[in-house]
């Protein structure tokens, strides 16, 4: 079948839906053609920039109607950075959006119908976030330059206020930035995998305002470096600590495996309602934590759970929602293959008085079963936080022999959360979803999902 539209041609549609990472869509002969940052019931003039055999993919050269959920964006790099991608939409408007994609993934997926709840939005959705990752590198003309990668690539654009990170911890990654500059240390070069700066992190306590540096570094040694620190903290006193993470690896992932403390004691602390958390540079830590006391209040809530219950928290980074389940139940056993976070979750776990929760490392795919018969354990709630692939088949058949009471799944994901739950809704009734937004402004959209085994006795 030949394609109704051509690349470079430009055409006026109405865009009649949204995607799920928030593009518009509009139809020319019944042809689908998705429009990024294009609103529900606009009138839009694009030129057609890419045609596949099944859609094509088109761009906005001028907005005939305009949307009144329309906005304009309040972030001078919106355009290019990807970063956030809803930031020219309402903020009522995006909850309702990810609402949408939520529910559309349920009906075309599942077998029975579900209540999806509303999203619990945030009541000042702004300088959320309590980690910042920010790359270093050379401009086109070799000028050194730190900021965000530009959308679908790693070329970085300079950063100038940024609206979801903490304010503090911009301010204080372009002290070091003009530290690095200032001193000429050399700057990380992807292309020839030589120099030293990598990235700066900066983490954190939101409560607790402690607040963690790393220097992202390609090799062992920065020049003066007891300079660079001593400089650091005169000036800005409320940093507790500070690490260098060694990362000679050619890679996109941004922290290496050896971590060096240069000053304070390594790690951060912070709460979550009331319970305190050890940080690490590698902890895997919720990077929205007014939304993730939220979240897992919601997971607690719905779970029902009883003083005899054994609980089984897969993916527990350090520890926090089973720490949350611990007070309610018998026993809580979690599982995490990063070993730096099963430490922290053992230290978390001692630090809040917590004696009935057993850690395990290693990889939930790998030693779940064999975990379950060693300990005799027999779990009757299931707590599943995976990562955005979902869960994998082995263990998703555990789950099906073991047969626990209640699984309360919290994805990042929705998609192969609903894939998951396909597989799993011939033995169990899913009774709720509830969205939560973690990542206002994003497409992103965290759920947490109820499921019950049917003919429970």
């Amino acid at each position: 079948m030949k394609s109704p539209v051509e690349k470079n041609k430009q055409y006026v549609v109405k865009i009649i839906d949204q995607g799920y990472e928030g593009e518009g869509i509009a139809k020319i002969e019944n042809f689908t053609i998705f429009v990024p940052s294009a609103l529900l019931g606009e009138t839009v003039q694009i030129q057609i920039v890419k045609v596949l055999s099944s859609h094509a993919f088109g761009k906005i050269v001028k907005i005939q109607e305009a949307s009144s959920y329309r906005c304009e964006a309040d972030c001078a790099t919106y355009k290019r950075c990807g970063g956030c991608n809803l930031r020219h939409m309402q903020y009522a408007e995006t909850l309702k959006l990810k609402e949408h994609t939520v529910r559309n993934l349920v009906q075309k997926t599942l077998q029975t119908s579900i209540t999806i709840k509303p999203v619990i939005g945030m009541s000042y959705p702004y300088y959320y976030r309590n980690k910042a990752q920010f790359p270093l590198g050379r401009d086109k003309e070799g000028k050194p330059i730190m900021g965000v990668y530009a959308n679908r690539t790693h070329d970085i654009i300079q950063i100038q206020e940024c609206k979801i990170q903490d304010q503090k911890a911009e301010k204080i990654a372009k002290a070091i930035y003009q530290y690095i500059v200032e001193n000429n240390l050399s700057i990380y070069d992807e292309k020839t995998a030589s120099g030293l700066f990598r990235h700066i992190m900066i983490r954190i306590g939101k409560k607790t305002n402690q607040i963690m540096c790393v220097f992202v570094v390609n090799q062992e040694m920065i020049p003066q470096e007891e300079k660079m620190v001593q400089t650091l903290i005169t000036n800005y006193p409320e940093i507790t600590t500070i690490v260098k993470n060694i990362n000679p690896q050619n890679t996109n992932v941004i922290l290496g495996k050896e971590n060096r403390c240069l000053y304070g004691k390594g790690y951060i602390e912070d709460y979550l309602d009331k319970y305190i958390f050890k940080i690490s540079p590698l902890s895997f830590y919720q990077v929205n934590p007014v939304q993730t006391e939220v979240l897992y209040k919601t997971a607690i809530e719905k779970a029902q759970l009883q003083p005899q219950d054994i609980v089984l928290d897969l993916y527990c980074g350090i520890g926090t929602i089973g720490i949350f389940a611990a007070e309610k139940v018998k026993q809580v056993y979690g599982i995490e293959i990063v070993k730096e976070a099963i430490e922290d979750a053992k230290e978390n776990a001692r630090r809040n008085n917590i004696s009935n929760i057993t850690f395990f490392a290693g990889d939930v795919e790998e030693i779940l079963d064999s975990m379950l018969q060693e300990e005799g354990i027999t779990p009757t709630v299931v707590i599943v936080d995976p990562p955005r692939k979902g869960l994998d088949k082995h263990t998703i058949s555990i789950l099906q022999q073991k047969m626990p009471r209640k699984i309360v799944y919290i994805s990042c994901n929705p998609a192969t959360l609903v894939r998951d739950l396909k597989e799993l809704e011939e033995q169990y009734s899913v009774q709720e979803i509830q969205p939560v937004d973690m990542f206002p402004f994003t497409s992103h959209v965290e759920v947490c999902a109820l499921l019950e085994l049917k003919n429970y006795r």
